[in-house]
């Protein structure tokens, strides 16, 4: 049987996918970093507590659990090299890799770069987690408008270069002027701030895509409950996916909630 390490940062994600693999007969252990640990979402399953501060101890705990392959999954705040003493490993990744100016997306591929060096490979959890993915071309009662469609194809034509970059993952259109691009701030800001530069006309959209260089494993565009109330509370319409590409937290919930306040939920494919 494969085992399993899940190093696991802040929010849902960590644990939802580490259910959906146990139900799959995987071995899991969660090695929560030490600020999201909280033994009562994690009482049932085996779990480890590191620290960020010593890659040459993470690794070492992965061999002490003969842990195959593993995953990344959750938040994590860059550490600050002021307050934090690095081991002499970390400190050499950290010279090699953070030292460069790099976006999310390629720092965390060179993360699973080094752990792959070391004898781990990255796990491809998404197979056994689809249903977490925006997977309909509508997963809402409701449907884009005509407008909210030329919205999207707006969005979409902007994105074929901004997606090329290192930069974000979601832009809003209204009256098919482009509002934001989301940068490191996130999505739910992007939304409230947006709705400052709303002008009369249509309610607007969030589309939401993986960059083009964008690893399906890691820092994969995510939404949740709160960014749909904050649609209803800005008075957006709706929000465009990428097909089997964004995940969905609290998926039942999210379009429920959408359904009741007549809000759109549907997916898109990139222009290639």
């Amino acid at each position: 049987m494969i085992k399993i390490g899940i190093i696991a940062g802040g929010g849902q994600l960590p644990l939802l996918v580490g259910k959906n693999l146990k139900k799959n007969n995987f071995d899991i252990t969660f090695f929560v970093i030490n600020e999201f640990f909280n033994e009562k979402k994690f009482n049932k399953f085996n779990k480890v507590r590191i620290n960020l501060n010593s890659l040459k101890l993470i690794i070492k705990l992965l061999k002490q659990h003969k842990i195959n392959k593993i995953i990344m999954l959750g938040k994590v705040n860059r550490p600050s090299f002021k307050d934090i003493k690095f081991d002499i490993d970390t400190i050499t990744f950290i010279k090699q890799y953070f030292l460069e100016k790099k976006g999310d997306n390629k720092l965390l591929i060179s993360i699973q770069d080094y752990f792959f060096k070391k004898g781990f490979p990255y796990f491809d959890w998404t197979e056994y987690c689809k249903d977490l993915f925006a997977n309909k071309q509508n997963l809402t009662k409701k449907t884009p408008s005509t407008k909210a469609n030329f919205n999207k194809n707006k969005g979409m034509d902007c994105f074929k270069f901004l997606g090329k970059t290192d930069i974000g993952q979601s832009m809003v259109i209204q009256n098919e002027i482009i509002l934001g691009l989301e940068a490191a701030e996130g999505t739910d800001e992007l939304i409230k701030r947006c709705f400052n530069y709303k002008k009369k006309g249509d309610k607007g959209v969030l589309v939401k895509l993986s960059k083009y260089n964008q690893s399906h494993l890691i820092d994969i565009p995510t939404i949740g409950l709160n960014t749909i109330k904050l649609l209803k509370k800005y008075n957006y319409e709706g929000v465009y996916l990428e097909l089997n590409r964004c995940l969905i937290l609290d998926k039942e919930k999210v379009i429920k909630y959408a359904d009741i306040n007549n809000i759109f939920i549907s997916t898109i494919k990139k222009i290639e």
